[in-house]
């Protein structure tokens, strides 16, 4: 599903923060009859429920449709795993994925960005994210992974089978779900065999890159299997380049509906790191998060039965005002900004850290080569299905250069 604005209505990235706003006149807990699902929407509660993986579990397998070929990439998703399961695949990745392995992709990521801007030099018009806020995380994690960077149009492809719901609704229910699942299956299936392989000839083969760390990586003596690694790299490749997508391209856009924010980032570049934060809190490129309540509990004065499914709302959380001063107004100077956008927990995202690196060091580069850097028209924009990723499909900009 690709929604079209045109330019005279609101924007749909403008309507979300308006719709996540009123969600908490209903209290910190409440009941969404269109979905059939309870809603967590305060940050004290979303921060409580992802704390406590025992109550609120990751694992959703019992409430979700199952489909056969998604069977080998659940089994290395540690993001639907509760402990102790987590704890050892988490381990692995994090001796692998150091915060000084990011660090130290600085330089790399600054190259990319020159690189992939070089390509439209000559252009004052381009889709900023088939230029670069697609293809700069998506060559960096596959260089990190050993994968030919050069297939990454074959990735592309694969993330947008998989999170661009065409398929489903903006409230979508279990029988979407599940013709969904069917239609993706076969791009799965495709993922799974090429991860296979490339893990098999890296385990025959090492070589000094993050493929390699892992399969040499243990934990109290236990190593993972071919079969386990094809879900952990697919889940490296594919949601691990998807949020830095989004993440630029709702920058960009936001800044442009906010008169005077790209000039003062461009005086004052150090403003960026906050600025990016801000984004983040603003529009959460996954703004809900599933939890399957594993006992009886009351939450928000409401008593929810054990087995029922849980969406912690991070949308309506980064609003809370109860948490942030001003939670309405865009502010690229918040500090604090507590926001839940990575999550919370043992399930935080661990490449909060390279998602961050790479849309600074790409904002800063915009700054350098374009003096300016504007949407001219909103017709030609295109949306993401909000019900699976927020952010824009297709970003047309009009540049000038210095």
């Amino acid at each position: 599903m690709i929604s079209n604005r045109p330019t005279g209505e609101r924007l749909l990235l403008e309507e979300l923060p308006d719709r996540w706003r009123g969600l908490h006149k209903a209290g910190p807990v409440r009941y969404d009859e269109t979905q059939g699902v309870w809603q967590v929407l305060d940050h004290a509660t979303v921060a409580t429920v992802l704390a406590d993986p025992a109550t609120y579990s990751s694992d959703l397998s019992s409430l979700a449709p199952t489909q056969s070929d998604f069977e080998t990439f659940t089994q290395g998703n540690f993001v639907g795993m509760d402990p102790p399961e987590h704890r050892k695949l988490r381990t692995l990745v994090s001796q692998a994925f150091t915060p000084r392995v990011v660090q130290g992709l600085g330089p790399r990521i600054e190259a990319i960005c020159a690189r992939l801007l070089d390509d439209v030099a000559d252009r004052d018009r381009f889709d900023l994210v088939d230029a670069l806020a697609y293809p700069l995380p998506i060559i960096v994690i596959a260089e990190l992974l050993g994968i030919p960077a050069e297939e990454h149009r074959l990735f592309q492809e694969w993330a947008s089978v998989l999170f661009g719901g065409d398929q489903l609704g903006e409230a979508p229910d279990m029988a979407d779900l599940e013709r969904a699942l069917e239609a993706i299956a076969p791009t799965v299936r495709e993922m799974n065999g090429y991860m296979l392989d490339h893990i098999r000839a890296r385990r025959a083969a090492p070589g000094d890159d993050l493929t390699s760390r892992l399969i040499a990586a243990e934990v109290d003596g236990v190593r993972l299997a071919d079969q386990e690694m094809v879900g952990f790299v697919a889940l490296l490749l594919v949601a691990g380049h998807i949020t830095t997508t989004a993440l630029l391209g709702n920058a960009v856009v936001t800044f442009d509906r906010h008169p005077g924010t790209d000039a003062a980032l461009r005086a004052d570049p150090d403003r960026i790191p906050a600025a990016v934060e801000e984004v983040l809190r603003w529009l959460p490129p996954f703004p809900e998060l599933g939890r399957r309540v594993t006992r009886p509990v009351v939450l928000g004065g409401h008593d929810i039965p054990a087995d029922t499914l849980l969406m912690v709302h991070l949308g309506a959380a980064n609003r809370d005002p109860a948490r942030f001063d001003t939670p309405d107004v865009f502010d690229v100077t918040r500090n604090p900004n507590p926001h839940l956008t990575f999550g919370h927990g043992i399930h935080f995202c661990f490449g909060a850290p390279l998602a961050r690196l790479e849309a600074r060091i790409a904002l800063r580069t915009l700054h350098e080569r374009f003096r300016i850097l504007a949407i001219p028209s909103y017709e030609d924009v295109a949306y993401q299905n909000p019900a699976v990723l927020i952010g824009v499909r297709h970003l047309p900009v009009e540049v000038g250069r210095p």
